[in-house]
């Protein structure tokens, strides 16, 4: 029987501890044998934006420019040594994983929607069970990267494509659950009827306190990335 209802997962700093692509980038230039410090000089341009109130969506596209030229089997199989390496370094927030547990016990659809992209998401998505997962999609040419996305998937994006998922899976978005950390999410926790806020954001939370929305405060503190 196919589930009629969908739970919605954020995975950066919602469901994983970590902003995923950094993360992944770090380890991948480390494990490819790249000077030390090129993590740092690659990033210190992203960041500066960043600092200077440059919006998620451009940050987004910027790093998926120094990927360009890179084998997607490559970066994959590097996502997967990733994954498996911090798996037993406490890489899930427990509480969020939880939920997500419980959802799978009600028949639910488990669907993570994020920024990031394949290399981090497929394993993720893989150990948890997610029937699906979305994420930014880098344009690929002859089995390499080109440097550009289709569409960060970032914002009211992330609110569209739990609404298309929605529409083409047959799920019932008023009985849909929705799980987000950060003020960009709104548009994803918007277009559920149980919208649940990860953390002490406080955009988020503020929009918890005015529609009733329920909060749900992991023990540890997130580490906040570029």
């Amino acid at each position: 029987m196919r589930p009629t209802a969908g739970a919605f997962f954020d995975v950066d700093e919602t469901l994983v501890r970590v902003k995923s692509m950094f993360h992944f980038l770090e380890f991948y230039l480390r494990e490819r044998g790249e000077p030390e410090g090129t993590y740092e000089k690659l990033i210190a341009e992203i960041r500066a934006a960043a600092e200077q109130g440059a919006s998620r969506q451009e940050i987004n596209r910027s790093y998926y420019r120094l990927y360009a030229g890179e084998r997607a089997e490559r970066v994959a199989a590097g996502g997967r040594a990733w994954f498996a390496h911090h798996l037993e370094q406490d890489l899930f927030i427990p509480e969020t994983l939880g939920e997500l547990r419980q959802a799978q016990v009600r028949d639910e659809a488990v669907v993570l929607v994020s920024g990031s992209f394949f290399a981090c998401l497929d394993p993720i998505a893989a150990h948890v069970g997610a029937r699906w997962a979305f994420g930014t999609r880098p344009v690929i040419r002859g089995g390499e990267l080109t440097g550009e996305v289709v569409i960060p998937l970032i914002g009211p994006t992330k609110g569209r494509t739990a609404q298309v998922a929605a529409a083409v899976r047959g799920l019932d978005l008023a009985r849909s659950s929705a799980y987000g950390d950060h003020s960009s999410d709104l548009p994803l926790l918007s277009s559920v009827g149980n919208p649940v806020v990860v953390g002490t954001d406080p955009v988020l939370v503020a929009h918890a306190a005015a529609a009733g929305w329920r909060r749900l405060l992991p023990a540890s503190a997130h580490h906040r990335q570029p």
